[in-house]
């Protein structure tokens, strides 16, 4: 499908690894559908959505956040995109901080 298609072309383009675990992967791809839909964009599905584009540029996927935190923790706040050494050491994600402004 085309969010799958998205999530595997930016993966590509980042050196960057899908998640693992299939079920985490279907209902953050699943997050995003709904979002594409709902407002036209790829608003990250684990953060609030104010459904403006311009408002939500920073957390539009990959968000703005990612590269930091996959440097950071391996993997981004959603835990759908990994550097490909967290993904290979079998680690899971964990929770990390919001780096966005609330």
């Amino acid at each position: 499908d085309n969010v799958r298609l998205f999530a595997e072309m930016v993966a590509k383009k980042q050196g960057w690894k899908l998640n693992g675990d299939k079920e985490h992967l279907e209902m953050v791809l699943e997050g995003l559908l709904k979002n594409v839909n709902r407002y036209g964009y790829y608003a990250c599905p684990c953060r609030d959505s104010d459904g403006v584009k311009d408002e939500d540029a920073d957390i539009i996927c990959p968000c703005k956040y990612s590269k930091q935190d996959i440097e950071e923790f391996g993997h981004c706040y959603c835990g759908l995109f990994m550097d490909p050494a967290f993904s290979d050491s079998g680690d899971e994600p964990a929770s990390i901080p919001e780096r966005r402004d609330q």
